[in-house]
């Protein structure tokens, strides 16, 4: 069926949102995204109303392995609005009737009282067609935010966000994140030590859980770390013709993944 496609074919942003569309933008170029599935406003439908052949692709692609299911409305993720933290991410996924709850969760988190005041505080309409992306989950041994740009003074450096385990700890406000500037280049300008007491860890049954840090007086970046993201940050230049990116990225042992990728914005 049209409406549920390869990530890395999404890339009609009218159809599939703007996150996928990024996405299909980098997995093209060949930069670490995690590959997964598209569904446009109608596969959304279909999966919710149980189409058969809609829940045979889920099926048939991920099977049992975990998955991050994400909103991809299509007006999200744009130059003038990011939509960040307004709509649901559901991580740890397992199970085609996991993924088919929580992608109504995610369709359903459209239309909250905060989504839509978002909403009309930029002056858009009411509700949005979602779309949704649906990813290979990484584990991520360190995970967090890089603007490419300081999103504050506009200089050319880059600002990152890190903390241990998935980065939905820092989303949730329930660590205070290291925080990192770097040049381009690679080299440390500054770099401050959060408050690290816990991780967020995917839970072997589905979901995520709640562990303790006790490195939480331990940096989780180090200087090569930081370089292979001033790596990606100018990897992401060519890619998108642009200098302004907002980027969320995981590490997983030795491996970097970019999880996903808007314009820098203050909408």
């Amino acid at each position: 069926m049209d409406g549920i496609v390869a990530l890395r074919d999404a890339a009609d942003r009218s159809r599939f949102g703007g996150k996928a569309s990024a996405l299909a933008h980098a997995l093209t170029a060949g930069l670490p995204v995690p590959d997964g599935l598209a569904l446009s406003a109608d596969g959304v439908a279909a999966v919710l109303a149980g189409d058969p052949a809609a829940l045979e692709l889920i099926e048939n692609r991920f099977g049992d392995c975990p998955v991050a299911v994400r909103s991809s409305c299509l007006d999200e993720d744009g130059a003038s609005a990011s939509f960040a933290g307004a709509h649901e991410s559901l991580l740890g996924q397992r199970g085609t009737a996991m993924i088919r709850e929580a992608v109504a969760q995610v369709e359903n988190s459209g239309s909250t009282a905060g989504a839509m005041a978002y909403r009309s505080g930029l002056g858009l309409a009411e509700k949005a067609a979602m779309a949704i992306v649906i990813q290979e989950m990484v584990p991520a041994d360190i995970a967090g935010v890089m603007f490419t740009r300081n999103p504050m003074t506009g200089a050319c450096e880059r600002v990152i966000e890190a903390t241990w385990g998935l980065g939905e700890s820092v989303v949730a406000g329930l660590v205070t994140p290291d925080n990192y500037r770097v040049a381009p280049g690679g080299e440390r300008l500054e770099r401050i030590l959060g408050e690290k007491d816990m991780a967020i860890r995917m839970d072997p049954d589905g979901g995520t859980t709640e562990v303790d840090d006790d490195r939480v007086h331990k940096f989780c970046l180090s200087k090569k770390k930081l370089r292979r993201l001033d790596e990606l940050a100018t990897a992401c230049d060519s890619v998108y013709g642009d200098t302004h990116h907002d980027v969320e990225f995981a590490f997983h042992g030795k491996r970097l993944f970019l999880l996903q990728r808007r314009p820098i914005t203050r909408g």
